[in-house]
């Protein structure tokens, strides 16, 4: 999948030879941008769920998956809301700790978003 994912590590992630510093949202097209973690927070205190308003954020029409990266020990989560919002558009989600979502993002095929949260 492009762009290709090159690596992570705690606090950042690295795309086509360039450290970022932040987590980012992949989208169709695949142009790289900060994630709006602002979304997610506003609703449960923290970024580490993501919120319906978030996942509408993110998702495109024609998208098939999701891929998100949980972060480096998997503690992000995704609320039954916003499980519930992917599910209604038949756009299937993965989530996978950061490294192993990684792998994923770089083999995948079709019409694909990634959300990678490169903390814990």
């Amino acid at each position: 999948m492009d762009p290709k994912i090159d690596g992570t590590g705690f606090g950042y992630i690295i795309v086509e030879g360039l450290r970022i510093e932040n987590d980012i949202v992949i989208a169709l097209s695949g142009k790289a941008t900060k994630r709006r973690k602002k979304l997610s927070k506003a609703t449960y205190g923290t970024s580490h769920i993501v919120s319906r308003d978030e996942a509408e954020h993110v998702y495109e029409d024609r998208a098939e998956r999701v891929i998100i990266g949980s972060g480096q020990y998997g503690r992000l989560s995704l609320s039954q809301e916003a499980s519930r919002y992917f599910e209604e558009r038949n756009c299937e989600v993965e989530l996978f700790p950061t490294p192993e979502a990684i792998q994923h993002w770089n083999k995948a095929k079709g019409s694909v978003i990634g959300v990678f949260h490169v903390t814990c």
